[in-house]
């Protein structure tokens, strides 16, 4: 199935990052939020290595849960993270696709000049 969507788009000084669910490196999806987390936080730490950046270029994540009983180990996983300045954060209960996913992140960074 052709998914139309880039991994990244760069736009002047800010980059955009399609949401990232929580894949192991083989692509299998491991079960629970705490596995999820930590492998979609990796993902997007590789992601932006690839652009020269890293978590503290982060200004903004969107954070999809399955289920809001997941909320406290997601969140505490996501502490571990981010150091402050903390990214701004939207954090909603949501259905995602692929239906072993319980956790789903997108990122808005800043290019470092």
């Amino acid at each position: 199935m052709n998914i139309p969507l880039s991994k990244l788009r760069r736009d002047g000084d800010t980059l955009y990052l399609s949401g990232e669910l929580g894949f192991d490196a083989d692509g299998t999806l491991p079960d629970g939020v705490e596995a999820q987390t930590r492998n979609c936080i990796a993902n997007i730490r590789k992601t932006l290595a690839t652009q020269g950046l890293d978590l503290s270029d982060v200004l903004s994540c969107t954070c999809y849960l399955t289920d809001a009983a997941d909320f406290a180990a997601f969140n505490a996983i996501y502490a571990e993270a981010f150091a402050e300045p903390y990214p701004v954060r939207t954090t909603v209960g949501c259905f995602l696709m692929l239906p072993k996913a319980v956790v789903e992140i997108t990122v808005i960074a800043k290019a470092r000049a």
